[in-house]
């Protein structure tokens, strides 16, 4: 038997053994129990439940219950939207499904009215937004219906934060990492949503090195022997330190080790080596760079499956490479997994572009922005097949292209609770 749906009609197809010919019988939506009907709008795509309302008054209804919302919750997942942050105006609310291959604009909480936010981590169907002028301030919202919450300040004076992100569960709870200090001497604090408030901070200390590890390009020179350069997140180079866009400055994933379940925080330090901070065990460790000294590159990490992964654009050999890394514990090496194909790469070259990423979640999608003052591109890449796909670009109101710098993903989900 086979259920398929065709406007407000569900259509059941019954194959009898005996006869060749199936039966097919139809039924209006609205002979379904409330129950059923609410499980089965469940599985509508997220763009149809902001139409719920305008069908009937039953289906309102059935769009402001508490028990349509619990139904939403145990669709297991949902394909990823990707959050787009303009460097001109981060609090765009902007977003492309990539269920659907196409733009959305989504409500922006009234909240960002008064202070100066930009998104820095997501978590399920959550976006926790920091404050660039107040240092402390933290707002988590739900991009689909706009509810937002205001976090408690971080207790002052804090140390510079490093890195933030954030774990959210059905339940309705989420968690708020940041990470503070200067290397070698970092700490972190957790804020509970639950108690709404932050826990004690924590330092964390250097994991000592079991091995020596190499990096897939040697490096002629030691770090200790020589000045480092980087390219910078805006196409400069500067010594020593990569200077990150404001969307980009605290960017980091978080990760569930599978052998432990110990919860893992990957950060770019200054320099731009992988710091990975085990906050259960209360370590942090550098991971051995990609790239030689005096190389100039641009680099970011994304999540995808609970692994962490590196993405570099650099130039090499009169055309430009962007490749996809992860970190092997076994061999406590990097490994590579994907590589953009040449043709799509090339026109990278010689533009000092940079490149901010996003990862899908489980399905193995990852997000990719290249910009540089001379262009603008976005690139959806499938990890699992090493399949590269150019997104069109999102024209507002019929005019000129508009450009973004990142973007942060999170699963479309009108249940997803803030408070």
């Amino acid at each position: 038997m086979e259920v398929v749906g065709d406007d407000n009609v569900v259509v059941v197809v019954r194959t009898s053994h005996k006869r060749k010919s199936p039966e097919i019988s139809r039924f209006p939506l609205n002979e379904l129990n409330q129950d059923l009907l609410e499980r089965v709008l469940s599985w509508l795509p997220t763009s149809s439940f902001l139409r719920l309302s305008s069908v009937c008054k039953r289906w309102k209804s059935t769009a402001d219950s508490a028990t349509f919302r619990r139904a939403c919750s145990q669709v297991p997942a949902r394909e990823p939207w990707f959050f787009m942050v303009d460097s001109r105006k981060p609090q765009s609310s902007i977003a492309f499904d990539s269920s659907e291959g196409n733009w959305k604009k989504l409500n922006r909480p009234p909240l960002f009215s008064a202070v100066d936010f930009i998104p820095v981590a997501s978590s399920g169907g959550l976006i926790c937004f920091h404050s660039n002028t107040a240092a402390g301030d933290f707002i988590v919202t739900n991009p689909v219906t706009g509810a937002c919450h205001q976090l408690t300040s971080l207790p002052t004076p804090h140390p510079p934060i490093l890195a933030i992100a954030m774990t959210s569960s059905k339940t309705g709870t989420f968690k708020v990492f940041v990470v503070s200090g200067e290397l070698p001497n970092i700490t972190f604090r957790q804020y509970n949503s639950g108690a709404d408030q932050w826990e004690e901070e924590i330092s964390l200390t250097r994991k000592s090195a079991t091995k020596s590890s190499s990096s897939p390009v040697e490096s002629e020179a030691s770090d200790d022997d020589c000045t480092q350069y980087f390219l910078s997140k805006c196409g400069n180079v500067v010594s020593p330190e990569i200077q990150r866009s404001p969307s980009k400055q605290y960017s980091s994933v978080l990760t569930i080790s599978r052998a432990a379940g110990d919860k893992i925080l990957h950060f770019l330090s200054s320099s731009g080596t992988v710091v990975a901070c085990n906050l259960t065990r209360r370590q942090f460790s550098e991971y051995p760079r990609l790239l030689p000294v005096f190389s100039e590159y641009s680099i970011d990490l994304v999540e995808c499956g609970g692994e962490m992964y590196v993405v570099l654009l650099c130039d090499f050999l009169e055309s430009c490479s962007v490749r996809v890394w992860s970190w092997d514990e076994k061999i406590e090496s990097w490994r590579q997994v994907a590589a953009m194909p040449p043709h799509m790469s090339h026109k990278f070259y010689s533009k000092k572009a940079d490149i901010n990423c996003s990862g899908g979640g489980g399905g193995g999608k990852m997000f990719v922005c290249v910009s540089s003052g001379e262009m603008c591109c976005y690139v959806m890449c499938d990890l699992v097949g090493n399949e590269w796909v150019e997104v069109p670009q999102f024209y507002e109101n019929g005019g000129e292209a508009k450009e973004f710098a990142s973007a942060l993903s999170f699963e479309p989900r009108i249940e997803a609770s803030v408070n």
